[in-house]
């Protein structure tokens, strides 16, 4: 994860734009870190124990962001890919911070 085009967050207006592959029915919620899909795209590899049913799983995955990376529930918003598993979602807060959090969950400095 060295370089910008292996991570898959961007700056976008007052925050963050963010790929995922969310995993669910999972055994327990949790980041995986960063992964590179077929395509060359980078995702943030994500498991929540919600169903794919009714939003479960995308409410689970709002929620699981929002308390890895210390976000209120409402700076973390669904922009695309809402019956899919790969979704793009956009935190409301400094891109800095949170793109410093975002490394830390992966394992980065």
């Amino acid at each position: 994860m060295t370089g910008a085009e292996t991570l898959p967050w961007r700056a976008s207006g007052s925050g963050l734009r963010l790929a995922v592959r969310v995993t669910p029915k999972a055994s327990r919620d949790g980041v995986d870190g960063v992964d590179v899909l077929s395509d060359g795209r980078p995702v943030l590899r994500l498991r929540v124990r919600a169903l794919p049913d009714k939003g479960a799983a995308n409410v689970a995955t709002v929620k699981l962001l929002a308390k890895q990376l210390g976000l209120a529930r409402s700076a973390v918003t669904l922009e695309s890919g809402a019956t899919a598993r790969l979704k793009i979602l956009h935190l409301d807060a400094d891109p800095q911070e949170c793109a410093a959090r975002l490394m830390e969950l992966c394992g980065g400095e």
